[in-house]
């Protein structure tokens, strides 16, 4: 396997992007989220949020390994607010690739620490970001809007030193 390449998302990668995001998503949090949460969490939802957040910001980066997106992040100003790898790549090294340019894009939009939220419960991602160096910084509801209606997802947030 080739090592990923980064880049920019596009507009051609939107579908790719939120099935990956829809996915992953679901593979992880079920059992974890408020009830009623996870049923609005449609393939629909996720490619309407992917489409605006790369057609308004330029806050999302793929992960490519021989043409095929492997992961993506999404950083909004100081918070590393998505990081997805599609399961066929978890434990390639293409997470740790993502989470450290989150880091960088943290880094260099002015801030000192970066954050990320991960649902309680969520362990193989816990473990991941505190082998790379992320310090827990204990429990923290989180505020999540999905199709409209307002949630609070039970969540620990980790917090890292990036200049």
């Amino acid at each position: 396997m080739s090592e990923a390449t980064l880049r920019p998302a596009t507009a051609a990668d939107v579908d790719a992007v939120a099935t990956l995001f829809h996915q992953g998503w679901h593979d992880a949090h079920p059992g974890l989220v408020p009830a009623g949460l996870t049923e609005r969490r449609t393939p629909e939802a996720f490619h309407d949020r992917v489409s605006t957040r790369v057609a308004e910001t330029d806050d999302t980066t793929v992960a490519e390994v021989d043409g095929t997106l492997a992961g993506f992040i999404m950083v909004a100003g100081d918070e590393a607010e998505q990081v997805y790898v599609d399961a066929a790549f978890r434990g390639s090294g293409v997470a740790a690739r993502l989470l450290t340019e989150a880091e960088r894009q943290v880094a260099a939009a002015g801030h000192d620490v970066a954050w990320l939220v991960v649902v309680r419960g969520n362990d193989r991602a816990h473990a991941f970001y505190v082998k790379q160096g992320w310090a827990d910084e204990g429990d923290v509801d989180y505020p999540v809007t999905a199709l409209g209606e307002q949630f609070v997802s039970p969540c620990r947030k980790l917090t890292k030193r990036v200049r």
